[in-house]
This record gives structure tokens, C-alpha cells and sequence, in this order.
């Protein structure tokens, strides 16, 4: 039996992927420290008077980390909003997505 899927409620899609977007923020989060971690044992060639690159570097991995799982959830809400907006625009001139059930 074939089912169309005519509608998507787009702030349900929001959350959704606005959840899972959080999740591959949390994912990468590891990498993000393991990049500061490197950055830290990175050599400073620099002799200046404010913030070795090496630290301003540690710095910004720790922050990009901690942040990222938050833009990537907000995105991925905002991004869930329009696609789901723009599939029920076109599901309504072309039909929408079939999907065969049992």
C-alpha cells in the first residue's frame, strides 16, 4: 500500500533536526579538543607582548567546542523550519513524497 506524505509540520522538523544537528555538534566536540590539546604543544615562534598563537589557538578550539553543539542545534532548527516550509510549498504543486507501507 503507498501512503504520500503531503505535510510537514515545520517547527516538529525545527526540533527534530534541530536535535540531531546538536548531537553531530557533540560528535565533533572530541575533535575540537583533541585540536587544542595538538595546539598546545605547538612551538610559539612568536615573542610579542600580548597572547602566544599557541594559546590564542587552545583558546579558540575550547570555545569553537563548548559552542559548537549550540550553533549547530540552532542552524539545524532554522534549517528544519525552511526545508519543512519548502516541502509543503512543493508537495502541494507536485504531490509529495510516496512511501509504501504494510
Amino acid at each position: 500500500m503507498k501512503r504520500r506524505i503531503k505535510r510537514i509540520s515545520p517547527l516538529q522538523a525545527g526540533k527534530m533536526l534541530g536535535a540531531l544537528y546538536a548531537c553531530m555538534g557533540l560528535i565533533l566536540l572530541p575533535f575540537f579538543a583533541l585540536a587544542a590539546v595538538a595546539g598546545a604543544f605547538a612551538p610559539s615562534t612568536e615573542q610579542s607582548a600580548g597572547a602566544s598563537a599557541p594559546a590564542l589557538f587552545v583558546g579558540m578550539m575550547f570555545g569553537f567546542g563548548i559552542f559548537m553543539p549550540i550553533i549547530y542545534g540552532v542552524m539545524g532548527f532554522i534549517g528544519g523550519i525552511i526545508a519543512a516550509a519548502l516541502y509543503n510549498v512543493f508537495a502541494r504543486w507536485i504531490g509529495g513524497i510516496e512511501v509504501e507501507v504494510e
